[in-house]
Parts: C-alpha cells; structure tokens; sequence
C-alpha cells in the first residue's frame, strides 16, 4: 500500500466531477488558484504544501479545448516544479484524439502531440475514459488506464426491456464499442455506413442490421454536433425502428447538437458528466463517472490492479 499522502486537484473545465470524486474518496479538493491574465494566458499558483505527494488532476480538455489543455498542462508543470512525487493526468474526456491519423496529405497527428505535450510537461501517468481510438494508448510512453464508460451506463440499461432491443453503431469507427453492448445485453447487433461531407455534416448511406420493430440503442463514444447520430438515427427510424436511445459517453455538445438532436428521431439521450452537461430542452439522462474515476484513483494511489474496473457483472 502507497504510504504518499494523496492530494487531487482540479482545473476549470469541470470542478463539479473533481468534487464528486473527493466526495467519493473523502478527501478535499486540493487548493489552487487557476485564473487568467487580462490577455489571455493562463496562471496557476499551488496554495499548499505537495511536496513528494501522489497527485491526481482531474481536467477534460472539453470546449474551449486549448485553453483547458494548457491549464492542465501548466498545471502539472507547477505541480513538477513544487516536487510532488507523482502526477497523474485523470482526463475524463480526452479532446484532440480525433485526429490520430494523416488520413490526407499534409495535416498534423495532434493527438500524439498532444501525448507528448503531457509527457514533457512532467505527468507521469493518463487516466482516461473511453477514448476516441483505443490505439492512442500507444502514443504515449508513460502508462495509461483506459476505463470504459458500459461499466457507467450497465445499471440502466440492464434494467430494459431486451425483449425488443437492438444494439447499432452510427459508423464503422464505433462497431466494436457497439459489439460489447450487445454482447452484454444479448441482443443483436448493427450498423450504420456514413459518409462525411464537411467539418459538421454526415451522410448516412447503408444500413447493416434489421432495426424493423426494435427499440434501438444507438452507441458511440461521442458527440458534439451530433452529425452522425441525427444521420444514423434518421436512416433507422425509417426503416422501422420503435424507439431510439443514444447512449454517448460524453456528450460534448453545443447548440448545433442540440438543434439537431432536437429534430431528429432520437428519442432520448443517454451520457455521462466526463465534461459539463448544458441543460437544454431534450430527454437526457446524465450518469456520473465519479465513483468509476474515485475507485481507479484509490487503487492506482494504492498500487493495486485496476483490472476488475474492466468487468462488467461478470462480463
């Protein structure tokens, strides 16, 4: 058992989890001042003693994303520099992992710049929940605890009907997140073929599945202006589905998804509080991951292994 004193800290993208978190572990909220100068650039003091500490910091890199991102990242430069003795960047939501891959000539693979970025501001391990490709784990060269957010969502959607349900990814990308969802309900199992024509337009061309008289479960990892759930939700509804529920494990939404989401045949969403959740006039039910987040903390601190965190009721 890890004799260091453990200390979490939070930046500004989403106090409320960090809360529920120490709430969780019964520990405070570490004490930081994290404003702005007037031009725009970020400071951060550390107002307690941290030295040779186990620190956890808890930020998604949510909207506005570069500003949040360098808040964490100065943040575990100070942390570094007031000699604790561990940092571990909890990041519940991980932005940037979009682009992981040159898919076309000449554009950046930000999200490995943005592990190199963590590495060398000093964090010595990532903590991080479903991540937009599972194969980021591998751009960086420290270790990295990637938790799935089923685990979150199992209690609720247990407790449904299965009689009538389908599982059914919005794209190709999401089919093996989906697979797991329908291996753990039983049910079967589809997907939806888009095609994107723009930075926030999708087109949902073939459908793989038969969603004929299913409540259908839409899954994917995430959703900002909600292009590919609206286009696949469309597609199923008119082939016959009864109800659709999004289930979206973070739900970084801005007013063009809610619009969307709004018009669309989705008839509920389903996400999780990895980054703040506007309240809008839409059926959304909101599941917290502080007790997933609290218990990966308390043993990674503990030096035990997380991997019964992977399973789901025997799953």
């Amino acid at each position: 058992m890890s004799t260091l004193d453990l200390k979490i800290f939070s930046g500004n993208s989403n106090i409320p989890l960090a809360q529920e978190i120490c709430d969780y572990l019964s520990v405070p909220l570490g004490q930081a001042q994290v404003s702005s100068f007037p031009d725009g650039e970020t400071y951060v003091k550390i107002n307690e003693n941290i030295r040779g500490t186990d620190i956890f910091l808890v930020q998604s890199t949510c909207g506005p994303a570069n500003h949040n991102l360098m808040e964490m990242l100065i943040m575990i430069d100070a942390m570094k520099r007031a000699s604790a003795h561990r940092i571990t960047a909890v990041i519940p939501f991980f932005g940037y992992a979009r682009q992981d891959r040159k898919d076309q000539p000449r554009v950046p693979i930000t999200a490995k710049l943005v592990a190199n970025l963590l590495v060398a501001s000093g964090a010595h391990r990532v903590l991080t929940i479903d991540l937009h490709s599972q194969q980021l784990q591998g751009f960086f060269d420290i270790p990295v605890d990637h938790l799935y957010g089923s685990s979150v969502f199992y209690n609720y959607l247990h407790a449904l009907d299965n009689q009538d349900l389908a599982v059914f990814s919005p794209d190709v990308g999401s089919a093996k997140m989906a697979a797991a969802y329908a291996d753990m309900l039983k049910c079967p199992l589809g997907f939806v073929a888009k095609r994107r024509t723009g930075a926030t337009t999708v087109e949902a061309q073939n459908l793989v599945g038969d969603p004929k008289d299913k409540n259908v479960l839409l899954v994917d990892d995430m959703t900002e202006t909600a292009g590919t759930l609206v286009a696949a939700s469309n597609l199923i509804k008119e082939s016959g589905a009864k109800k659709i529920t999004a289930i979206v494990s973070h739900g970084v939404l801005n007013s063009i998804g809610y619009e969307r989401l709004n018009k669309s045949a989705v008839d509920e969403l389903v996400t999780t509080n990895t980054v703040p959740v506007n309240s809008q006039d839409f059926p959304m039910k909101v599941m917290t991951v502080a007790p997933l987040l609290g218990e990966a903390i308390k043993r990674i601190h503990e030096n035990l292994s997380v991997t019964s965190l992977f399973k789901i009721k025997g799953f």
